[in-house]
């Protein structure tokens, strides 16, 4: 991702969303929520490249910025919260994309309540994966999101979260869920099979 019609364009791929270029500038750019107006991407040019401010998780804010020198502090907005994309060449379009996704999660209508209820549809006995559980949420592009959600899980008694394994049926890091072998100490207890950190989606899925 180089240009700005590429950033236009994977912005308002989400639902909801619209274009608005409030400032009376061409120059700058933004993709806004319908339901609640807020702008999640800023798209604009400085130096000779295209730029993106995103909004991002404070979880996640310095590990984007270290990764990559072309991730820096939101130029122009609340530093803590934002961060700046500069499209040079050196991010890959995967993370440019979790970026802007990640900042579609955070500008709308709480997608967390959503995953949460979704978590709570998948059945004793059954998985799902972070994939399914996004698209219940109403957001296929948010697996990412849903893994964010779940490890801030405010009710582990009733939003099952040990039940979501990834694409492959791996279980999460070993102490996800309080220790090493929680998940599957819970998963165990559900009547559901690991082997080997996994389970089997043929069988268990939902």
């Amino acid at each position: 991702m180089k240009t700005r019609e590429e950033a236009i364009s994977y912005g308002l791929s989400f639902p909801d969303t619209y274009q608005d270029a409030p400032f009376h500038d061409d120059n700058w750019q933004l993709i806004r929520v319908k339901s609640n107006k807020k702008a999640f991407l800023w798209i604009y040019e400085r130096n000779g490249y295209i730029n993106l401010n995103v909004k991002v998780d404070p979880e996640w804010r310095d590990f984007w910025r270290n990764t990559y020198d072309s991730v820096i502090s939101g130029w122009h907005q609340n530093k803590e919260h934002w961060n700046t994309i500069i499209l040079d060449g050196s991010v890959p379009d995967k993370d440019i994309e979790n970026m802007i996704t990640e900042s579609y999660a955070l500008i709308s209508d709480n997608p967390s309540k959503r995953i949460y209820e979704a978590v709570k549809k998948i059945p004793k006995g059954k998985v799902a994966t972070y994939g399914q559980i996004a698209a219940m949420a109403g957001e296929p592009k948010m697996a990412r999101a849903v893994g964010n959600a779940l490890h801030k899980n405010p009710d582990p008694d009733n939003i099952p979260c040990y039940r979501i394994v990834n694409s492959k049926g791996k279980l999460s890091g070993e102490f996800a869920f309080g220790g090493a072998g929680a998940q599957a100490k819970l998963l165990e207890a559900d009547g559901i099979r690991v082997k080997d950190g996994k389970v089997d989606l043929d069988k268990y899925g939902i």
